[in-house]
């Protein structure tokens, strides 16, 4: 991969592309690991002497200025976050940019405009990509949660512009390809979650190389009633905690955790491991009472001595609820990328950066 520490980059115009795509409630950051994943590659740019503007996406205004979901809100928590002054742009592209860029402080950073404002980011189209590199001479991607998207923010710049992989997309990168290529065994995945079809081949891919596969949350019940078939190393759940009403009219509907006989099995392997990955939720954990399962196995984890890595939206709410993210070895910024990577899917976002 072509990497920031390979190019001069003093006095050199930067687009870092971050994932700033967290959770905002009344004009707050809920959620501030994702934003200070970029602090090292800002500082590292800073450092060098290169002028940086930062561009993301939030939610999902479809392509349409959604003051919903604009930046604006949550410059002072950016700014708190990363440790830098922050001047926000009302745009990511044209003018506006520009004269920001060229008129920007020391030690000042520029968060540009939500880039889903616009539907050729999704979309990917040319004319938008090039619209995005226009006054800049270097891209940066350091947002290893949106390098599966094959996006105009994401692969389309490089087109236009000498791009590069921050420190942080390294960092992610290396510790996939360890856990991936170079791990101690035992070894134990705990995949839980939403949506089998997603989750499906990263199940497939550890159940051929690792010891260990638990399956929890809504792709174990999805996976019984499917009847999909495993290998003995696939561990799904033997009891649930049941909805005591849905239980009576649809038995699949009401598994909303993983009972107690299957904690103590799964907390049993984990107990041996020497490595594991942790993708999801044991249960439907936003209810306490169906909590038990997810906090369980959470604390087996982080009670282990293993190597262990995390990653995943849910996962990592319920790291920060228990203030544990210093607790694993790595936390990993992406969830459907992480999936997507292990798995064996596409990561235009990395491959594009490959010599």
């Amino acid at each position: 991969m072509k990497r920031i520490q390979d190019v001069d980059v003093e006095n050199k115009k930067v687009l870092l592309r971050v994932d700033f795509n967290v959770a905002v409630e009344d004009g707050k950051v809920k959620e501030s690991f994702k934003i200070a994943a970029a602090k090292e590659t800002v500082e590292y740019l800073l450092g060098k002497g290169a002028r940086v503007a930062m561009i993301s996406h939030l939610g999902r205004p479809e392509g349409k200025r959604n003051m919903e979901f604009s930046f604006s809100p949550i410059v002072d928590d950016v700014e708190s976050i990363l440790g830098v002054k922050i001047k926000f742009v009302s745009d990511c592209i044209g003018e506006e940019v520009k004269n920001s860029l060229n008129n920007l402080e020391e030690n000042e950073v520029l968060l540009l405009e939500n880039v889903r404002f616009y539907e050729g980011d999704e979309k990917n189209e040319e004319k938008f990509s090039n619209q995005l590199a226009e006054g800049f001479d270097i891209f940066v991607n350091d947002s290893f949660s949106a390098s599966h998207r094959d996006h105009a923010s994401v692969t389309g710049v490089m087109k236009f512009l000498d791009s590069y992989a921050g420190l942080r997309l390294q960092k992610e990168v290396e510790e996939m390809s360890k856990i991936k290529n170079s791990f101690e065994k035992p070894a134990v995945a705990i995949i839980g979650g939403a949506k089998i079809e997603t989750k499906l081949p990263v199940i497939k891919f550890f159940e051929q190389i690792y010891d260990y596969v638990l399956v929890g949350g809504k792709i174990a019940n999805e996976a019984i009633d499917q009847k999909i078939e495993f290998s003995e190393k696939v561990i799904l759940p033997v009891d649930f905690i049941d909805d005591p009403v849905k239980s009576l009219r649809d038995h699949g509907a009401s598994r909303l955790d993983i009972g107690l006989e299957t904690t103590e099995k799964f907390k049993d392997i984990i107990s041996s491991a020497k490595t594991i990955v942790w993708n999801g939720p044991m249960g439907k954990f936003e209810e306490e009472k169906y909590a038990g399962g997810t906090n369980e196995i959470f604390k087996a984890i982080i009670g282990s001595s293993a190597y262990t890595l995390v990653g995943g939206g849910e996962t990592l709410e319920i790291l920060e609820r228990n203030n544990a993210m210093d607790k694993v070895d790595f936390v990993s910024t992406g969830g459907g990328a992480m999936l997507e990577y292990l798995g064996g899917g596409k990561m235009p976002g990395i491959e594009s950066l490959n010599h």
